[in-house]
């Protein structure tokens, strides 16, 4: 582990914007107590203040910026200094229309919106690169700054005569020649062969290309294109602030509580920040699900996000209460703020920040939550309830030296198969569910409070005893490869349906499954059956049936042990679920979507087998209850966390010390209220 902030303790704070108070000093001196009185530690600062910090080309004002950073200073505040190109000023976009995007229909975008930047713009990187050196000479020295923030949460496409060119460019030096590009996109299909690179546009949303390889190569082209302008961006902060980590904050998606971010390739872009941070913002108490259900699918997205550097990470922006984006804007019920935060920190968070510390008076996010709210009162609800994070981040100091307790269980996860699968013209377009896949075969591990890693596919596999590989649909023949050397070795996989299918260029494998993946499966797969979302079947497996919806495999064994058979359909008796022993490890094939109960019977064997569960002090007796751990050389905390609106019990079966009560010893039944959190510490 190499987190390279450098601080004591977890950070507590966010975004503020003094900028919008400047003529409101005693605004401005409020916020600073009640920042003292909330316990917040940092503030975020310069997100979208470009504007003021160069209000005209070329002419600066840094005095309110300086300020700021004397005022944190004196409170002992830490700074994490943001990079403004996320929203550049009216005088920019007026003089140099080119900064702006082009929209999918080749129309430019007018001023208004942020993160509409071109990142290919000479102008704009130049620009961005001139503000960005006066913030390094000028703060780079401070004490108190102890992080760069770059710009803010990248995103989007552009689709400009700039940025059609370098496309251009990023394919010849991909394929180096139209017969290898035609090739790849098996261009002749429909008469598409391209006779010159100018002929090459790229497609967009609404274009309906039907050349799957265009369509892929382009979200690979946004990833390199959006990581070449963060690079360039921070080049003079690494030339003269090389001691401050640099982080830019990633995304969940849309809606935020249930899908991966999918513009950009996370997995790629982590390998370019020092520390990864993320903005997370789950619809707690929303209408739909239960608060347990939700909290699985945050765990997820948090262990994702340590998954990308397999380091401690940070929440770069949060709500203390709600949101103003979501189709339902709730607030969260009480206690619902301090079990969110203290699960992100139970997974590997090194900060609880928010978006934002005093909330906008009017424009797009006026209603947004905030810690101070337009009541400017320390008597709100949310005031109280980021208070009392503060005061529980305060009690675990101690805990900060610690990182995540390291996971047996790794969930393959892949961009580009991700992208491939969503666009290929097969199965149901409303069905293939990548992600939420992933959530379903992740669920029985959270529930049973079992570290799970995500890992990409240049992961080293031997560090866990189980790999899960859920509908792989573009795996390359190295991937395939290293699934089976893995399992020779003695380590134990679980594949499923939609496995295998294309190579990385978006070609189908001709003459069958691929052998490695024959070899490692001891069976080979005939044809996918595709359901109607009211069509089913039932697999049959360990005495019980269970429902499959979706999608069905036809499989036919060649040396694998049949554990379950489909009861219905021409192929009704036929294998569903195998085993297969190769070398020293074993290989599950899962050929069709079960529902959740049989997921459950089915890796509670596994885990049986492979003896996954960790050996807890702690026991429940529901699965709304979290049970996460982190460690270091020293102690152990378990982060006990309620995820219901009942109150809970937990039986302490060891010593142990309550971290957020002045390390009292605690041992027998244990009280969670609803929401409720308990920490506990075991000394090493």
């Amino acid at each position: 582990m190499t987190n390279p902030l450098k601080i004591d303790g977890f950070l507590h704070g966010g975004d503020y914007n003094p900028d919008q108070w400047l003529d409101h000093p005693e605004i401005i001196d409020q916020d600073f107590n009640y920042f003292k009185e909330a316990k917040l530690n940092a503030v975020t600062l310069g997100i979208f203040s470009w504007a003021k910090l160069e209000p005209s080309e070329g002419h600066y004002d840094f005095s309110w910026l300086d300020d700021i950073f004397d005022r944190a200073a004196a409170q002992n505040t830490k700074v994490v200094l943001a990079t403004p190109s996320g929203s550049r000023p009216q005088w920019l976009a007026q003089k140099y229309p080119e900064v702006l995007r082009v929209d999918e229909n080749g129309q430019r975008n007018q001023y208004g919106e942020r993160h509409n930047h071109c990142y290919t713009s000479p102008v704009y990187r130049e620009k961005v690169q001139q503000i960005n050196r006066k913030l390094a000479e000028r703060y780079g020295d401070r004490d108190n700054l102890v992080l760069w923030h770059i710009s803010n949460e990248y995103g989007g496409q552009c689709y400009c005569d700039l940025c059609q060119t370098e496309f251009r460019r990023w394919l010849q030096a991909k394929y180096q020649t139209l017969d290898r590009l035609n090739h790849a996109y098996w261009s002749g299909f429909w008469a598409h062969t391209y006779t010159d690179w100018n002929q090459i546009v790229a497609p967009t949303p609404h274009s309906d290309v039907d050349v799957m390889g265009l369509n892929l190569d382009w979200k690979r082209f946004v990833t390199d294109r959006t990581i070449d302008f963060y690079e360039a961006e921070i080049k003079p902060l690494r030339e003269l602030t090389p001691n401050i980590p640099i982080t830019t904050n990633f995304m969940g998606g849309n809606p935020p509580e249930s899908e991966v971010f999918t513009d950009l390739d996370y997995q790629k872009f982590a390998k370019h920040v020092d520390i990864v941070s993320w903005d997370s913002y789950p619809n707690w108490s929303n209408g739909y699900e239960s608060t347990a259900h939700l909290a699985m699918k945050t765990a997820l997205m948090n262990d994702m996000m340590r998954s990308l550097k397999h380091d401690n990470y940070l929440i770069m922006e949060n709500t203390p209460s709600q949101v103003n984006w979501h189709p339902v804007n709730r607030a969260k019920r009480p206690g619902m703020h301090e079990m969110a935060s203290l699960q992100e920190i139970a997974h590997g968070a090194d900060s609880v920040m928010y978006f934002q510390l005093h909330q906008s008076r009017g424009a797009s996010e006026m209603f947004h939550g905030a810690v101070i709210t337009n009541n400017l009162s320390d008597q709100t609800r949310a005031f109280k309830d980021v208070t009392q994070v503060g005061n529980d981040l305060q009690r675990l100091q101690a805990a900060h030296d610690t990182h995540r307790t390291a996971a047996k269980v790794a969930i393959v996860f892949d961009y580009d198969n991700m992208w491939a699968l969503n666009d290929a013209r097969n199965y149901a377009g409303a069905t293939k569910h990548y992600w939420e896949t992933i959530q379903n075969q992740y669920q029985y591990f959270w529930q049973h409070d079992i570290p799970v890693e995500l890992v990409g596919t240049d992961a080293d596999l031997t560090a866990f005893d189980l790999v899960i590989d859920p509908m792989h649909f573009m795996m390359t023949t190295v991937f395939a490869a290293k699934l089976k050397a893995y399992v020779a070795q003695g380590g134990h996989l679980v594949g499923t349906y939609i496995t295998g299918v294309v190579d990385r260029d978006f070609l189908t494998y001709q003459g069958g499954w691929l052998p490695d993946l024959q070899a490692v499966y001891g069976v080979t797969v005939t044809e996918t059956d595709t359901y109607y979302p009211e069509q089913h079947n039932q697999l049959k497996a360990f005495g019980q049936t269970y429902q499959i919806n979706d999608y069905s495999d036809l499989v036919t064994v060649k040396t694998a042990e049949v554990l379950g058979t489909y009861q219905q359909d021409f192929y009704a008796g036929t294998a569903a679920l195998t085993k297969h022993q190769l070398g020293k490890g074993t290989a599950y094939y899962l050929a069709a979507r079960m529902d959740n109960a049989g997921l459950a019977d089915f890796y509670q064997r596994v885990v049986a087998d492979l003896n996954l569960v960790p050996a807890m002090p702690i026991q429940k007796s529901t699965a709304a209850v979290s049970i996460q751990s982190r460690e270091n050389d020293h102690a152990k905390y378990y982060f006990v966390i309620n995820f219901s609106h009942e109150p809970a019990t937990v039986t302490v079966t060891a010593p142990l010390a309550d971290a957020l009560n002045a390390n009292q010893p605690v041992s027998g039944e244990q009280t969670l209220g609803a929401y409720g959190v308990r920490v506990f510490v075991a000394t090493k």
